[in-house]
């Protein structure tokens, strides 16, 4: 391009000694047109070269991009060949869930058909307990704590101060309480006996664990002469280790001191309760 320039330059001089004035401007004006479609000849040029190599990279791209979704097909359709086997197999296996679920909801319903008839049970010795030993006796409660049957006596009632011999009185309250374990004899009575904080040391007892088992086996034997089965009974000393109320004063450890008679189940026929239920559940499927 510069030869050219060149030789256009040295043709107009070379021109310019062999002819007019007038014939040098007109080829000199030429000359300035072919220089502006030389310069715009190149700048098009240098677009061109700009938008070609723009659209190559443009290409490039769009090859990758291509190559992307061949492989984004060929995962979707391995994927798909997956979940169909998948599918398969979750079918089959919440058919599986769903049968044992149906199993495991009539074992509950057993089991609930079994708590309710403990509970009905339950009910039914609250209400000849009350019956029979009588709620107007402020020494006396009658109620339902987790489920278990079990009648508060406070030891006044029942024993004289430091004493583990059982009062004439307790032996009235103790004869009715009778009356209703032994009309349930596959229910359990746990006589549990429990102290005050106040230091006990008379022999032959050693301290308040011995006052409180004493106590409580005082009141099995009174049971057992009421003709209670000695099977149905359990005697349990908790010295003052489970307060009610605080020791804090005479009020507070007249509150501690007492016993409790707690009617339960047998633990042994109620887990055979249990297992008779799958039994049956089992033979029935």
């Amino acid at each position: 391009m510069r030869k050219l320039v060149a030789l256009s330059i040295f043709s107009m001089l070379f021109l310019a000694s062999c002819v007019s004035k007038k014939e040098y401007l007109t080829l000199e004006e030429e000359h300035q047109k072919t220089k502006d479609l030389l310069n715009s000849a190149t700048v098009k040029l240098n677009k061109c070269l700009t938008d070609a190599a723009a659209a190559q990279a443009r290409v490039e791209t769009m090859k990758d991009q291509l190559e992307d979704l061949r492989k984004a097909n060929q995962d979707l359709i391995d994927t798909k060949g997956n979940l169909t086997t998948l599918t398969q197999k979750g079918a089959e296996n919440l058919e599986k869930s769903l049968e044992s679920l149906k199993e495991k909801d009539l074992k509950i319903t057993r089991l609930q058909d079994a708590l309710t008839k403990k509970d009905s049970v339950t009910l039914a010795i609250v209400s000849s307990l009350k019956k029979e030993v009588g709620i107007d006796d402020p020494d006396i409660e009658v109620n339902v704590e987790k489920g278990v049957v079990f009648i508060s006596i406070a030891d006044k009632l029942l024993f004289k101060s430091g004493s583990y011999d059982v009062t004439d009185r307790a032996k009235e309250v103790l004869g009715k309480v009778a009356k209703v374990i032994n009309s349930k004899p596959d229910f359990e009575a746990m006589v549990e006996s429990h102290t005050d904080n106040v230091s006990y040391s008379k022999p032959p007892l050693l301290d308040n664990w011995d006052l409180s088992v004493k106590r409580a086996t005082s009141v099995v034997r009174v049971l057992e002469e009421l003709k209670v089965n000695p099977q149905q009974l359990i005697a349990a000393g908790r010295s003052y280790h489970v307060p009610l109320v605080e020791n804090d004063t005479a009020e507070n450890r007249a509150k501690n001191r007492r016993t409790r008679i707690v009617v339960l189940p047998k633990i042994d026929q109620f887990y055979d309760m249990i297992e008779k239920e799958m039994k049956n559940l089992s033979a029935g499927n």
